[in-house]
């Protein structure tokens, strides 16, 4: 039976979802795995399609900080810019690519066997209007395709956090 755009249903999964999260208790306090999180530079030892971020000179994690991510997937590779929106050490750290266009966030909340780590991620309106506009027609494939990536990742992402935290490569 295929899908509303005519495709087959098993071809590809529609994600309707713009905005998701997951946690994972992590042995770590909080302070050490915001540390960790918050320094852009080591994404890419955890993110699935990040494979390196490098702050613009003479910024930190610090709240209005910029930095460029370099991400790659199967056949395209692209640079974004973020700034960091929330950075409150061993509780937030979150930015927002482009500016406006996609927040991702870490909380830190202290738990009985470390701390639970939740990552999220929002595609926000101004996200989708640049989508619409530079994608036309095809513009809610590619936000499925980034909402697919991102509802997968995000668990990739915690757990390789927890193997880094706990003294792994």
């Amino acid at each position: 039976m295929p899908d509303d755009d005519g495709s087959p249903a098993w071809h590809h999964r529609r994600v309707t979802a713009l905005t998701f999260s997951d946690s994972l208790v992590v042995p770590a306090t909080p302070d050490e795995l915001y540390d960790l999180v918050s320094d852009v530079t080591r994404t890419g030892q955890w993110s699935p399609v990040c494979t390196g971020c490098w702050w613009d000179e003479g910024h930190d994690a610090r709240v209005g900080a910029w930095f460029t991510g370099r991400n790659e997937v199967p056949g395209r590779v692209w640079e974004t810019r973020s700034q960091v929106v929330v950075a409150d050490r061993g509780r937030e750290f979150a930015f927002v690519v482009g500016g406006d266009r996609v927040r991702w966030g870490f909380t830190f909340t202290p738990a009985a066997e470390g701390t639970r780590v939740t990552e999220s991620w929002t595609f926000l309106p101004a996200g989708l209007a640049a989508f619409r506009e530079r994608y036309g027609q095809d513009a809610q494939r590619q936000i499925d395709d980034r909402s697919r990536a991102a509802h997968e990742g995000i668990p990739a992402t915690l757990a390789a956090i927890a193997r880094i935290a706990r003294g792994g490569a």
